[in-house]
């Protein structure tokens, strides 16, 4: 319980922090949000989206589930995604993974994870099609790692895919699709692709696709 209370006594700390350096924070960010991005992460509690990133309330349109995934049959995701492209106008898309994943642990392994399983699925074709590309790396750390650079590239590629993504950019509006991993060891972002903003870009940069 003394946990559960901490959270009320950070949260009034913050909120008085924020009024002493802007009195109007508050008062602006209540008015509306116009985020600069969406951020599609995994649902992992040890990757702080804001605090990594520095992005203030407002900056920041975020969906996060279990392997940063985008299936084309979430409709959570799909909404989600059209409301930030149409309404929100975001003008980048971002698909986070990060290190030590235990979605992409449980999808290599071999054990019963029972509804999960479902939702794993996905995963587990990433590592069917990469499987020769994946056995070779001898270090099962350095091999989880290649897996959570794969998985992201594929989440991309899917997006690069959807109704929503692909009417924008024939709109001639351009979202740029990007994708990272984030390394909980060292708290750094790498890059694993950036700025897809075309069929074109999309077809010559991502897998699958």
């Amino acid at each position: 319980m003394e946990t559960f209370k901490k959270l009320f006594e950070h949260n009034r700390k913050w909120a008085a922090e924020m009024l002493s350096l802007d009195p109007d924070f508050f008062k602006r960010t209540e008015a509306s949000q116009e985020p600069h991005f969406l951020f599609i992460g995994c649902s992992d509690s040890r990757v702080p989206t804001d605090r990594m990133t520095g992005a203030l309330p407002g900056e920041m349109f975020v969906h996060r589930n279990i392997g940063n995934q985008c299936w084309s049959t979430d409709v959570n995701m799909l909404s989600v995604l059209t409301y930030a492209v149409n309404v929100l106008d975001v003008p980048h898309v971002i698909v986070c993974g990060h290190s030590n994943c235990g979605a992409l642990k449980a999808a290599m392994g071999p054990a019963s994870n029972g509804l999960v399983d479902h939702w794993l699925s996905d995963i587990r074709n990433t590592i069917r099609w990469h499987q020769d590309e994946l056995e070779a790396i001898a270090d099962p750390k350095e091999r989880l790692a290649k897996l959570s650079r794969l998985n992201v590239l594929q989440q991309v590629g899917i997006l690069s895919r959807t109704p929503v993504i692909r009417d924008a950019w024939s709109r001639g509006r351009r979202p740029m699709l990007h994708g990272w991993v984030y390394d909980i060891a060292t708290g750094l972002i790498e890059g694993v692709v950036e700025q897809v903003d075309s069929v074109k870009k999309a077809d010559e940069l991502l897998p699958n696709n």
